[in-house]
């Protein structure tokens, strides 16, 4: 799943090639069509698919942002200022091209679900092979409690201080310090991939409770994933299975690892356990990590 390097690659890709277009229509694929027709949420969710093109078609694309994992499209007509929300699930991924072909990664071609017409011709492009992503159409922020949960950026003043506040609650203290910080509400963008890499990085095992965790190795732990997140950005993102950039390139962060989906440890050599905590699969050092 891109996590939040990945998903801040997306925004800077996407930035510059849409910012100022006009919106002139919408087309969806028909898994997307067959899906609502159907009642399913298919990729377009909280509406149905012509109020979701009535919606967007005659605005321009003022921003684009990035919250956590989300890509927050603020649009505008003469009415008023509204917005798409964006995830990319396990696999979705944005180009903009002139013609679908020229996506140049043949799954994405082939799994392509929304194509928004911009003015210049050009099309902005969601695919998602899997189909897990979402495009939400809202009025106003405030009323995407998905966005309005999310803990500060980590690289905002005051998201330390945030993070300590949410660790010392009770609702934590006898949960894993990994699923404490995957949380979102704890740290924002930190899934689990770069969990496993911070904790890795703090020299704390993922099983340790809360409660187990002293102040100094939270703050530690919350430098740590500062870092690999800061990495992450640095050297394009992870590309472990499908993701890909703007440009339909993968990111090289993965080689980087030092203990995600390795089988020997990249600081001391030792075996790595993997284990799954709160559903996701962890990889450690029991060496290097107490």
């Amino acid at each position: 799943m891109p996590e939040l390097p990945e998903v801040e690659h997306v925004k800077r890709g996407l930035s510059p090639k849409i910012i100022g277009e006009l919106i002139t229509g919408v087309t969806f694929s028909e898994k997307v069509t067959i899906g609502k027709s159907a009642g399913k949420q298919t990729i377009i969710k909280g509406t149905d698919l012509e109020t979701f093109q009535r919606n967007i078609t005659g605005s321009t694309i003022k921003a684009l942002d990035r919250r956590s994992k989300y890509l927050i499209f603020t649009l505008e007509n003469e009415l008023q200022e509204h917005f798409i929300i964006s995830h990319l699930g396990m696999s979705g991924a944005y180009f903009v091209v002139d013609q679908l072909e020229d996506i140049g990664v043949p799954n994405y071609i082939n799994h392509w679900h929304v194509t928004i017409h911009l003015q210049s011709g050009r099309l902005l492009v969601y695919s998602d092979i899997r189909r897990f992503g979402e495009l939400r159409y809202i009025e106003r922020l405030e009323d995407a409690a998905q966005i309005m949960a999310i803990a500060p950026e980590p690289f905002d003043d005051g998201a330390s201080d945030y993070y300590l506040t949410q660790l010392k609650s009770s609702r934590w203290q006898e949960k894993t310090i990994k699923e404490a910080i995957m949380n979102h509400s704890v740290v924002s963008g930190c899934g689990n991939i770069y969990a496993c890499e911070a904790l890795h990085l703090a020299k704390i095992n993922p099983n340790r409770k809360v409660k187990r965790v002293t102040k100094s190795k939270r703050i530690e732990l919350f430098q740590a994933i500062v870092h690999v997140l800061n990495e992450g950005i640095k050297y394009g993102g992870s590309s472990i299975s499908s993701y890909r950039n703007v440009e339909g390139k993968e990111g090289y962060m993965q080689t980087r690892f030092k203990i995600y989906g390795r089988k020997t440890c990249g600081t001391c050599g030792g075996p790595v356990t993997a284990k799954v905590i709160a559903t996701r699969n962890t990889h450690y050092c029991t060496h290097c990590q107490k």
